[in-house]
């Protein structure tokens, strides 16, 4: 593990932003900002460029790109990120997916902003969609500013976020709804593939009934198509055959009606060949050889001879037999011009067919099944989700409640939030809550969905309140926060960096604040310094040690950064955020 780096309390790393670098945003020329894993503040004068370095987070994870904030003169804003996270975690695991590279827990995150307001975006070495970037961001990083509270004013965010602060509570009857819904789900499926279909079940099963009722009638036989054209051609050419057998007969032993000196058959010419070469054998063993195989010769044809008179009294001419072979073919020609290609694959059809319609038939019975389990599971997720709501709405009153107190101690002792649970016509995968966070200005007002019920500025401090009371229960790893501090001051100011000290123990907290009793509480200090012609160049974001910041606190204290004051002044803020810890 890197030094400085926190894990999450389970001894994992804890992913973090580990350094960005930005060129060509706003009046930044080139800065770098190294980042501690804890709590991060930037400070810097008027018009410096602070803003811009929550614009450049914003725009490495997927934000909206302006190209009125590229720097003048310059082609193009970039900004680079390093991140560390868990080399085999699930970012790494999405980073893979689509071609990234993960170096040894190291993440690159790339994004140019051309002039001309084209935009591209590079992800562990490879160009990704924009899009891929802000999909990444929900498990990386959450960014509050003036004009970027999108994450938690969605509603799945906000009944997710509501769940883990739930706890334990929640786990058990959460999984057993889930469980439930997956079934539910599958059966509706199904009842919904069965009843719809009834009109193309219904012509299926006619379809395979017929042509079992065809294949039935015929009643093929394996192999019977072979058999019936052998049989077909021989009785088609009976006369030619018995014909061409009585003719190889008579050639190999002659024909008896013949005198003897009328013809000479081949058993006589073999015989004839026999004696001459038997009359010499013994004179040479090659010409004996010879003689035996002329012998051999003679017994293989004289029984050639035999079967080819039987073969010709076998063979007949029979036409009702030709006439009942074709109209069997015929039949059977029929089946496999619609159902295989020989008999042997009609009957397979047949029995596959046989089977799906057994399926079909039996679809009525499964209906009413499934329409009964259907019914019993929905008796059972209504109870299951009734229980969640139960869960989620104790956890809810606890959690207003929590925030509500949060908000006094940071100068808003008017405010209410409430979280306001409204429940769906439909079950969903997490129950049937609609989870809302709703916030009321003062006493007399209706409490209104958070962007609408705070300024910028409020809103801003509502989100930290709401994710020191979610901290541990979230698990986005680095909070981004600009502007937090609007508008308040005084102790006020204190309690939010207090607060902020308190969310960094969980999280990587990057602040970007005007108060000085904000920027006390940090574990790292960036000041942005403003050259001359209103630029920041690479030495321009400083990373500040003791001194560094008593002189940087003095001058937001008192606008003098050597004034005896302000600097005891700061010496006092700085101690007592050290105490805090």
């Amino acid at each position: 593990m890197r030094t400085g780096v926190r894990s999450d309390g389970s001894g994992q790393l804890r992913p973090r932003v580990e350094e960005v670098r930005i060129q060509g945003l706003g009046v930044i020329d080139e800065a770098v900002l190294e980042l501690s894993p804890g709590f991060n503040v930037v400070t810097g004068e008027t018009g410096a460029g602070k803003t811009m370095v929550v614009t450049g987070l914003g725009l490495l994870f997927g934000g909206r790109a302006d190209p009125s904030r590229i720097r003048p003169g310059a082609d193009r804003a970039t900004v680079e990120g390093t991140l560390v996270i868990e080399p085999v975690g699930r970012v790494a695991q999405q980073v893979e997916d689509i071609g990234g590279e993960v170096d040894e827990g190291e993440l690159i995150i790339s994004r140019t902003v051309s002039a001309e307001g084209r935009s591209r975006a590079w992800l562990g070495g490879r160009t990704v969609p924009v899009g891929t970037l802000t999909y990444l961001a929900d498990d990386l990083v959450a960014v509050h500013g003036q004009m970027d509270q999108q994450r938690l004013l969605q509603p799945a965010r906000q009944r997710a976020a509501l769940d883990r602060y739930a706890g334990n509570d929640l786990v058990k009857p959460l999984r057993a709804y889930t469980q439930a819904y997956k079934r539910h789900k599958q059966v509706a499926a199904q009842l919904e593939e069965l009843t719809t279909r009834a009109r193309e079940r219904a012509q299926e099963a006619d379809m395979l009934r017929f042509g079992l009722d065809e294949i039935e009638k015929v009643d093929p036989k394996p192999g019977e198509d072979v058999e019936l054209r052998g049989e077909e051609e021989r009785l088609s050419h009976a006369d030619a055959l018995r014909g061409a057998a009585t003719s190889a007969h008579t050639a190999l032993l002659g024909d008896p009606m013949q005198t003897a000196d009328g013809g000479r058959d081949v058993i006589s010419l073999l015989g004839e060949a026999r004696a001459a070469v038997d009359a010499v054998r013994d004179f040479d063993a090659e010409l004996a050889g010879m003689a035996d195989r002329l012998a051999e010769a003679g017994y293989l044809i004289s029984d050639v001879a035999t079967d080819l008179a039987a073969y010709a009294e076998s063979v007949e001419a029979d036409p009702a037999r030709l006439a009942a072979v074709q109209e069997r073919r015929a039949l059977l020609s029929g089946l496999i011009r619609k159902y295989g290609e020989d008999s042997a694959s009609v009957l397979a059809w047949a029995q596959r067919s046989a089977a799906r319609l057994g399926e079909l038939e039996g679809d009525d019975d499964r209906i009413g099944e499934l329409g009964r389990e259907h019914e019993e599971l929905t008796v059972r997720l209504t109870e299951l989700a009734a229980e969640l709501t139960k869960v989620r709405e104790a956890a809810a009153e606890r959690f207003g409640r929590a925030v509500t107190e949060e908000l006094t101690a940071l100068a808003m002792p008017h405010a209410r939030v409430v979280v306001q649970l409204t429940r769906t016509a439909d079950f969903g995968p997490e129950g049937v809550d609609e989870v809302e966070l709703r916030m009321a200005a003062h006493p007399a007002a209706p409490p209104l969905p958070l962007n609408k019920g705070a300024s910028g500025g409020e809103l801003s401090r509502v989100m930290l309140a709401i994710e020191v009371v979610f901290a541990g229960a979230d698990p986005v790893p680095t909070f981004v926060f600009d502007e937090v501090d609007a508008g308040v001051g005084g102790k006020a100011a204190v309690e939010i960096g207090r607060r902020l000290a308190r969310l960094a123990r969980t999280a990587q907290v990057i602040v970007v604040t005007h108060l000085p009793q904000v920027a006390a509480f940090a574990d790292q200090h960036l000041v942005v310094e403003k050259t001359s012609d209103g630029s920041v160049v690479r030495s321009g974001v400083v990373t500040l040690d003791h001194e560094g910041r008593v002189r940087e606190l003095s001058r937001m204290l008192a606008g003098m950064e050597d004034s005896e004051l302000g600097r005891a002044h700061a010496e006092e803020l700085l101690g007592l955020a050290a105490a805090d810890r």
